[in-house]
């Protein structure tokens, strides 16, 4: 599936010396707060909101990253389409797909 050159989400890339930390969120969830029984999903800006990215560019960051978090339908079709995200860890919070990735 090619790109539209659109954007529908938001990606923030953390470095340190050992690691590289991916936040990928979808855009119209960013901000917001989701709750299924005693789980919550705090999608906050400051985490989150970095730059706007493209498919592509989401699948190779996380395909580079050392861990990734990952929220919302399109986001989470990016990390499952380039292999990171296995499709049985993904969780439902409130509706919202939400994973974690950790390369060891």
């Amino acid at each position: 599936m090619k790109s539209s050159g659109l954007s529908d989400m938001y990606m923030k890339i953390y470095e340190t010396d050992a690691n590289v930390m991916v936040a990928v969120c979808d855009k119209t969830i960013v901000g917001k707060t989701f709750r299924e029984g005693e789980l919550v999903l705090k999608l906050d800006e400051c985490f989150y909101k970095g730059n706007e990215a493209s498919d592509e560019e989401v699948k190779h960051a996380i395909s580079c990253a050392t861990v990734a978090n990952i929220a919302g339908e399109k986001a989470i079709a990016c990390a499952v389409d380039c292999g990171a995200i296995d499709p049985g860890t993904i969780i439902y919070i409130g509706g919202v797909p939400h994973a974690q990735m950790v390369q060891l």
